[in-house]
């Protein structure tokens, strides 16, 4: 999982029907204006950006509706050879990274929070396209994921980068 929401799904019988995507079950509702005043700088600037993200809801919904109704009839059940090839296979620069951010979270949870840095950073480093590593220490640092000293980016300035459409990959329905 390398960002939020995601979802999976997984048959009666514990079978892995999708592997772990972009999951909408509802499009956000548009922020007033009256709101955007009353927030903080970074967060309305978040939110504008956030608004520019490619999603498509309805479309995830109702395919997961189908796959309720009918199983492993639905054409959105995917075989097992098919959620093997969706899967994002873990190379040793992901799977250090993941070590990486969990003796992060583990410095963080013991009270250690400057010793986590380091980890987060090199988990950053290790895996950039993750999200979920990003977020998380962003987060510790500063609830509203803005630029920090302990850390060489942020949410909007790494999401600017990159194109808000492009934030998340599009769902192969």
């Amino acid at each position: 999982m390398v960002n939020v929401p995601t979802g999976w799904w997984v048959d009666d019988e514990g079978v892995l029907v999708r592997p772990p995507e972009p999951a909408f079950p509802w499009r956000p509702r548009p922020v007033s204006d009256e709101l955007m005043a009353q927030l903080p700088a970074v967060s309305a600037e978040q939110l504008r950006e956030a608004q520019k993200m490619q999603i498509d809801p309805e479309a995830y919904v109702a395919a997961l509706r189908d796959w309720v109704e009918k199983g492993s009839d639905s054409e959105h059940a995917l075989s097992p050879e098919e959620v093997i090839e969706r899967s994002r296979p873990r190379d040793a620069s992901e799977s250090e990274a993941a070590a990486a951010f969990e003796l992060g979270q583990h410095r963080h949870r013991t009270g250690y929070p400057d010793a986590a840095v380091r980890w987060f950073r090199d988990a950053h480093r290790l895996a950039p396209d993750n999200w979920t590593y990003k977020r998380q220490a962003w987060s510790l640092a500063d609830p509203l994921q803005d630029r920090t000293e302990q850390y060489d980016s942020d949410w909007l300035t790494d999401v600017r980068k990159i194109g808000a459409e492009n934030y998340y990959p599009k769902v192969e329905l």
